[in-house]
C-alpha cells in the first residue's frame, strides 16, 4: 500500500504522527496509508513556513504573481491526472472532476496572480503633512480543508494568501489527503521558495496543533458549523484572524411565474451534484403551491433518469458518499423522514454499483414535507436529500427561508425582475443567485451570514481577509516642544 507523506520544505517528509488509512469511496477499499504529523513534525512546518515567509514576502508582487501564474498552467495541464485523482479519493463523478474541480483550482491561481502586482495602499493628503498606507501580509496562515472539493478548496485558500505576501501551511481533510500534496509539488515545480506552501496530514488533534500556535496568524477552514465553533474559540487565545466558511441549510424559492425547466435544473443542480455534498446546496426548495403538481412532474422524472454509478465511468452523474459512517447518516436521514411524516416522491434507497460492491451509493431522494419543523428540513444532511415545501404569498416564504441559523446561500426562480430582486434583498444569505444556482466563479466573493461563516473567500474580497493595514504619518514640519 503506497504511502502519503507530509510536504515540507518543497519535499516528502516522513511524518512521525498516528498514520492512518485512506479509503477509496466507491469500493471501500482502503487504497493508501497517509502519514500523520506529530508535534515535531508540525514545528518543523512553522520553522520552514518562518524561513520561507522572509523570502517570499520580500518577492516582488509581480514575481509572486508569476510563480502562482505558472502553478495554474500547471495545474491546467494535468488536469486529467488530478481529477482522477480527485475522483478515487472523494468518490465523485469524474465528469464532474474533469469539468470543475482541478480547473476551479486553476481559476483561482491564475485570479490572483493577476491581482498580485496591484495591491496597494492609499496617500493622504493632510495639509503640509501627509499619510500613507502599506497593505502588508499577516504571516503564516493555515488553512484546513474540507473532503468535498480537495484541491478546488486548496487552491481557494492558498491562492489569495500567496498573493498577498503571506505563507500557508495546509491541512486537507484526512478522508481526502491525495491532491493537496500534489499541489504542493506543483507549487515547488512553479519556483515557489521552500517553505511557503507546507501540507500536514491528520485528524482534529492536528487541526488543534494549527488552532493554538502563536506563531500561526490566520486560520481558514471550510467545515461544518461545530467544527468552525471550535477553531474560532481556539483560535481566541491568541486573537489569529479566522476565515470559517461553514455549513447551510439553504433555501431555494421557486415562484408561480418561473420557468419550471430551470428551477427544475437548479433544484438538481443544489441537490445532487456530487452527491449533494456542497455546503451551500438549496435543499429547502420552496415551490408556489399552484406549480407543484407541475414541478413535482419534472423534477420526478429528470431525477429518475438519473445514472448512479462508478465514478471512475464518464457517463455516471451521481457517485459514491464520502464514508461508511457519512452513508449511514444520510440512511438514517432518509429513514427519519419518513418517520416524521414526510413522503418519499423519488429514490431513498441503496444502490447496488456492479464492480464497485463495497461502495456508499444512494439514490437520489426527495421528499415532499408537510410543514418546516421536520429535521430533514431543519438539519444538514450533506447528502443527494432534496425536501420540498409549499408557499403561498412573497412574504410569508421569505419568513420561512430565513427561518434557520444558517445564511450561507440562497436561490430564487422567477421572471419578474422586481420581484428576483426584491427577495434577495430580503434573504439572509451571503451567496444568492437569482434563476440559476451553485454557480461560484472566483471573481465573487463566497461566504455566510448567520452560523454559516465568517469572511470571504474569493473575489476581492478575500485580500482584506489576508493582509493587515499599515498607517504611516509624515511630518514635513519640524516638530515643536508641546510641553
Amino acid at each position: 500500500m503506497k504511502n502519503i507523506p507530509l510536504y515540507i520544505d518543497n519535499q516528502h517528509y516522513q511524518g512521525s504522527g498516528q498514520s492512518f488509512k485512506n479509503y477509496n469511496p466507491a469500493t471501500g477499499e482502503a487504497i493508501h496509508q497517509v502519514s500523520g504529523t506529530s508535534p515535531d513534525d508540525f514545528e518543523k512546518a512553522i520553522e520552514s513556513a518562518k524561513r520561507g515567509f522572509k523570502v517570499w514576502s520580500a518577492m516582488s508582487p509581480t514575481e509572486r504573481g508569476r510563480i502562482l501564474h505558472k502553478a495554474s498552467q500547471i495545474l491546467r495541464e494535468r488536469n486529467d491526472e488530478l481529477a482522477r485523482l480527485e475522483t478515487l479519493d472523494a468518490g465523485k463523478p469524474i465528469r464532474e472532476a474533469l469539468e470543475v474541480d482541478v480547473i476551479s483550482g486553476a481559476d483561482c491561481l491564475e485570479y490572483y496572480a493577476g491581482i498580485a502586482a496591484s495591491l496597494h495602499g492609499d496617500h493622504i493628503q493632510l495639509g503640509g503633512d501627509f499619510a500613507y498606507t502599506r497593505r502588508e501580509p499577516l504571516g503564516i496562515c493555515a488553512g484546513i480543508g474540507a473532503w468535498n472539493y480537495p484541491i478546488q478548496i486548496a487552491c481557494w485558500k492558498a491562492a489569495p494568501a500567496l498573493a498577498c505576501g503571506n505563507v500557508m501551511i495546509f491541512k486537507p481533510a484526512e478522508l481526502t489527503p491525495l491532491t493537496a500534496l500534489k499541489l504542493g509539488e506543483i507549487f515547488t515545480e512553479a519556483g515557489l521558495p521552500d517553505g511557503v506552501f507546507n501540507v500536514i496530514q491528520g485528524d482534529a488533534v492536528v487541526g488543534q496543533m494549527m488552532t493554538g500556535h502563536p506563531d500561526i496568524a490566520k486560520v481558514s477552514i471550510t467545515g461544518e458549523v461545530g467544527t468552525g465553533k471550535a477553531v474560532m474559540a481556539a483560535s481566541a487565545t491568541t486573537l489569529k484572524k479566522v476565515t470559517l466558511e461553514l455549513g447551510g441549510k439553504s433555501p431555494i424559492i421557486v415562484f408561480d411565474d418561473a420557468d419550471l425547466d430551470e428551477a427544475v435544473f437548479g433544484a438538481m443542480l443544489g441537490n445532487f451534484y456530487t452527491q449533494g455534498e456542497i455546503c451551500s446546496n438549496g435543499t429547502r426548495v420552496f415551490v408556489h403551491e399552484s406549480v407543484k403538481k407541475a414541478f413535482m412532474e419534472k423534477l420526478i422524472q429528470h431525477t429518475k433518469a438519473l445514472k448512479v454509478g462508478d465514478p471512475s465511468d464518464p457517463d455516471t452523474q451521481v457517485g459514491a458518499l464520502i464514508s461508511k459512517d457519512h452513508f449511514e447518516k444520510v440512511m438514517q436521514y432518509i429513514s427519519l423522514g419518513q418517520e416524521q411524516g414526510a413522503e418519499l416522491a423519488c429514490g431513498g434507497k441503496q444502490v447496488e454499483v456492479k464492480g464497485c460492491e463495497g461502495g456508499y451509493f444512494v439514490e437520489p431522494t426527495i421528499f415532499v414535507a408537510p410543514e418546516d419543523n421536520l429535521r430533514i428540513v431543519e438539519e444538514e444532511i450533506f447528502g443527494p436529500v432534496m425536501t420540498v415545501l409549499t408557499f403561498k404569498e412573497e412574504e410569508e416564504v421569505l419568513q420561512r427561508a430565513n427561518n434557520t441559523p444558517f445564511g450561507l446561500a440562497a436561490g430564487v426562480f422567477t421572471k419578474d425582475l422586481r420581484k428576483a430582486h426584491r427577495m434577495v434583498a430580503g434573504l439572509e444569505a451571503g451567496m444568492c443567485w437569482i434563476n440559476t444556482f451553485n454557480i461560484n466563479p472566483v471573481e465573487i466573493p463566497f461566504g455566510g451570514y448567520k452560523q454559516s461563516g465568517i469572511g470571504r473567500e474569493n473575489g476581492l474580497a478575500a485580500i482584506e481577509h489576508y493582509t493587515q493595514i499599515k498607517t504611516v504619518y509624515v511630518a514635513m514640519d519640524k516638530m515643536v516642544n508641546p510641553f
